[in-house]
């Protein structure tokens, strides 16, 4: 029997690395890992070539523009690779009869709701970053019903730029610090969105859709900064701040927080608990 090949666009972002090093634990499967300059998502006739030539049975896109304050100034370019990127890859999954995995943000919603969202409720973007992530979420399950989306918040890991590590490298050189604390969400780290859609890949019946997942735990900012100062048992001084005391390019919304229950439901998948998480990142990275 042929080997399944799964294709892992942005292959070495945070949550490409993390499925590199799962990759391991699944040697029934044939990982292919690329980045923009190995395949070239925004482009149709190069994404139909590449799966001609390679023909996977599974495509997880973790490809994204991510750059949220950038973005407002980029649009173009923040479209280009989160929604005719999606779109490019949806289509060909469709042509090549394989299964589609795109990850999605918490940043599709405005943060107005003071209850945990859920897949279904409305959706309504504030900044350009969420408003292409949505565009590429609508016109994958348009061109491509049988898309499974996943929604996640405040992914970090010990691969890349993400809270932790700039928390981790800010405490080491500052006294002090300011953090915001009132905007809430839920921390993911991406070594377990890896595993979560490792468990989709591998399950008998794949039901299509859009997903919520991240770490248990509403939190502030400020909550995750302290959490992140005690486990990396480091002296600096947090204050708190309010958002309009830290001005950025892109508003972010006030509360993303994520109801977990459908993936849990049908997936049967329990989303640890964001302590636990963080503290396994925070080891991680202290012993290299």
């Amino acid at each position: 029997m042929e080997t399944k090949k799964i294709l892992v666009t942005g292959g070495n972002g945070q949550l490409g690395q993390c499925l590199q090093k799962l990759s391991l634990d699944f040697p029934q499967f044939e990982f292919i890992f690329t980045d923009s300059n190995s395949l070239d998502i925004t482009d149709k006739e190069a994404v139909l070539h590449f799966f001609w030539q390679n023909e996977p049975s599974v495509c997880i896109n973790a490809a994204a523009y991510t750059a949220v304050d950038l973005a407002e100034s980029e649009v173009e370019k923040a479209f280009l690779v989160n929604a005719d990127g999606s779109e490019n890859l949806a289509e060909a999954c469709k042509e090549y009869n394989a299964q589609f995995i795109h990850v999605s943000t918490d940043y599709v919603f405005d943060g107005e709701n003071n209850l945990p969202y859920s897949e279904d409720d409305f959706t309504n973007p504030i900044g350009v970053y969420g408003a292409s992530k949505l565009s590429g979420e609508e016109l994958a399950l348009e061109i491509n019903p049988c898309t499974v989306i996943l929604r996640t918040s405040w992914v970090y890991s010990e691969f890349g730029k993400n809270f932790v590590k700039t928390m981790l490298n800010l405490f080491s050189i500052k006294e002090e610090l300011g953090i915001v604390a009132d905007q809430f969400g839920q921390p993911t780290n991406a070594n377990d969105l890896a595993e979560t859609i490792m468990k989709i890949v591998c399950s008998e019946k794949i039901t299509p859709g859009i997903f919520n997942f991240s770490n248990y735990g509403k939190i502030s900012w400020f909550d995750f900064a302290n959490k992140i100062k005690e486990l990396s048992h480091s002296n600096v001084k947090l204050n708190k701040l309010e958002t309009w005391q830290y001005p950025t390019p892109a508003k972010r919304p006030k509360n993303s927080t994520l109801n977990l229950e459908k993936i849990q439901d049908i997936y049967n998948i329990q989303p640890k608990d964001w302590e636990e998480s963080l503290a396994n990142c925070v080891e991680t990275l202290r012993s290299t």
